[in-house]
């Protein structure tokens, strides 16, 4: 539909720009400059100099062999117990083959270990000691404010000019992110007004707006947990019971080389589509990504340690351009080849394991 691939266009024209950049601000915005500039349009931003006074940003900070960080984080934290996320590869909420079918692709969830944070710390921290598991402190659920509640002093209990920008109402949550380069976040969007502190490392995004939403694929997938057994140091991949599905973007950026032919033809909308936003966001920058938007997350550190971020969830509004996106969602763009994810058949098999074409 060529209005579609119109309206790609027309938003970076009228509103976002053509370079795949974003906007930088080198001071915080007042208020209302925030909420004209930036809210109402739904555009994204980076905020240098905003967390400048925050005691994480020397506290947390890489030091030589990362001796200071680590043993400040672990005495604060020396008496918590985290949810820590293990996976095989870094990839959590991320797609993945089944291993009863491995052509066929599920939507799996890391598995969450409560462990003591100094040891939840030493498994992020040194990531080439253990080749077959990847650490990552992602628990959300406002997880700053429970789980890492000795840390409050560290960081600001909300943004203010932020907060005053969206009518006073204060975060909905705030989470703590500590991870290493093997981690990554697959193309997904929130429901919330996200503003994202990097306070060590850095983290690389790839960003595209709502109106890209049929560029990205979202089908269906059976959800699925991984377990780790620390006996054997060996994942397990299960698909939940009962069986329930879950949308998600079917499009990786990066695919390996190997794969990049093929994925170009199955995807071809995001691929040959206009060029993503893509963006870094360094330790003491703020990265305001608008409600509704996709977007992909790596990180990386210079000297190979943790990168560590804090976000705060603003609830957004459930407005006009909400109803927009959910129509143009609906909208069942006729370049989408992407062969149906394959369905569970209860009725001709009692094995959820085995799959059958629907």
């Amino acid at each position: 539909m060529e209005e579609i691939e119109r309206l790609w266009s027309e938003v970076r024209e009228l509103s976002l720009g053509n370079t795949g950049t974003v906007e930088r601000l080198q001071t915080p915005p007042t208020p209302l400059q925030f909420l004209r500039d930036f809210v109402n349009p739904n555009k994204p931003c980076i905020i240098s100099n905003a967390i400048n006074h925050w005691p994480a940003l020397s506290l947390w900070a890489h030091h030589q062999a990362h001796q200071a960080q680590h043993s400040y984080l672990s005495r604060s934290l020396s008496s918590s117990t985290v949810s820590l996320h293990l996976t095989p590869s870094g990839r959590a909420d991320a797609l993945a083959p089944l291993p009863s079918s491995p052509s066929s692709l599920c939507f799996a969830s890391a598995h969450v270990q409560r462990t003591p944070f100094p040891d939840a710390l030493r498994l992020i921290a040194s990531p080439d000691d253990h080749p077959s598991l990847v650490a990552y402190a992602q628990q959300q659920n406002d997880c700053f404010r429970s789980e890492y509640s000795a840390l409050a002093n560290d960081c600001d209990a909300h943004i203010d000019w932020a907060t005053e920008a969206f009518g006073g109402a204060l975060p909905e949550a705030v989470n703590l992110w500590i991870g290493n380069h093997r981690s990554h976040t697959s193309f997904h969007k929130d429901h919330y007004e996200n503003l994202y502190a990097v306070v060590s490392g850095e983290k690389h995004f790839i960003l595209l707006p709502p109106t890209d939403v049929q560029r990205l694929y979202i089908r269906e997938y059976p959800a699925a947990t991984y377990t780790y057994s620390s006996e054997t140091g060996e994942f397990d991949l299960e698909v939940d019971e009962p069986v329930r599905y879950v949308p998600w973007c079917s499009v990786d950026p990066f695919p390996p080389p190997e794969k990049l032919q093929e994925e170009v033809s199955k995807f071809p909308l995001y691929f040959n589509g206009p060029k993503p936003f893509q963006c870094t966001v360094k330790a003491g920058e703020i990265l305001y990504l608008p409600s509704m938007w996709f977007h992909h997350v790596r990180q990386s550190s210079a000297d190979g340690g943790c990168t560590i971020a804090v976000n705060y969830w603003y609830d957004m509004q459930f407005d006009i351009k909400y109803a927009y996106f959910n129509f143009l969602q609906s909208i069942h763009y006729p370049s989408l080849r992407l062969p149906l994810p394959q369905k569970f058949s209860q009725e001709t098999d009692s094995d959820p394991h085995s799959l059958l074409l629907s």
